[in-house]
């Protein structure tokens, strides 16, 4: 089995962590992790993929092990995070790569498709939006108008979802058997979320999320026009982004697969092998050695 290094690099003064594994001549595959959770949430999938790729996973600034600066010292945006993963990725010399995405991993990674569309080989969405469809509206509602309206009268409500319970609901909401969920998931984001000052970086960012939805009509394109394969594996019972943003997908994506599994948000933490089943068995068509030449 490959081993796991744990490594940081400094992009535009700032240390960002990732964590990498398998052979570097390998084709590679990128993670991108969402909300509130890190690089963390691939520890198990990593080994899985490590023997026949090359694995970057990367904390974004703010998360995980990566340098938090505080929302007054660092402008936190998606386009600022896809600014850093993209600083990221051209140090390490990958310019040609396959893209995991979940959560907030998604926008990051539809901005670095965007900007080099010739990079990506392939696009792996898990409960990751790319549509205006699947945004369930009785979470998204709160969110909306914070960032329409940023106040007094609105952060309250989106202001829970830094709670230790909400957390713990992102990890065990539509999951069939929700022991088969370890708390040490909902922990570890938790402690890292209440760090001091990071209750503002991540205000930030939900205030920046509605500035997400105007990359959609470009991200159609890019899969229209590209015909990157892609990928969509999802947990039907996401109660964030519900299974018709997994099936728009197949709207424009000429190689496209979908599949709708009988779990949540972090899929990953209770169908780690149905999930990485699929991956590989999609990986393995789409990336031979000379579509990753």
């Amino acid at each position: 089995m490959s081993s796991v290094h744990y490594r940081t690099a400094t992009v535009d003064g700032h240390e960002i962590f990732y964590r990498e594994a398998g052979p570097a001549d390998a084709p590679a595959i990128v993670l991108l992790h969402g909300y509130p959770t890190s690089s963390f949430m691939f520890r198990e999938l990593i080994p899985l993929l490590a023997g026949d790729y090359h694995v970057i996973a990367p904390d974004h600034l703010g998360f995980g092990h990566s340098a938090a600066p505080s929302a007054s010292e660092f402008t936190y945006t998606f386009d600022a995070l896809a600014e850093l993963t993209s600083g990221l990725l051209d140090q390490l010399g990958l310019d040609r790569f396959a893209l995991y995405v979940q959560d907030y991993g998604a926008p990051i990674g539809w901005r670095l498709a965007l900007k080099h569309p010739e990079r990506i080989s392939a696009l792996v969405t898990q409960n990751g939006n790319g549509y205006e469809d699947g945004f369930v509206e009785s979470f998204w509602t709160d969110v909306w108008a914070y960032g329409a309206n940023p106040g007094a009268d609105t952060e309250p409500a989106v202001r829970t979802a830094l709670d230790l319970e909400a957390i713990r609901w992102q990890y065990t909401h539509g999951v069939p058997d929700p022991s088969r969920v370890s708390p040490d998931t909902w922990e570890h984001d938790f402690a890292l979320v209440s760090r001091e000052g990071n209750d503002q970086i991540q205000l930030a960012l939900f205030r920046d999320y509605r500035n997400n939805r105007p990359l959609y009509p470009l991200l159609h394109e890019f899969l229209r026009t590209s015909e990157v394969p892609v990928l969509a594996v999802w947990g039907r019972n996401d109660e964030i982004f519900g299974p018709a943003g997994a099936q728009a997908f197949a709207r424009d994506a000429k190689d496209g697969e979908v599949h709708l599994i009988d779990g949540g948000h972090f899929l990953l933490e209770s169908h780690l092998d149905v999930v990485a089943g699929y991956l590989r068995g999609f990986l393995g068509r789409v990336l031979s050695p000379a579509a990753a030449s």
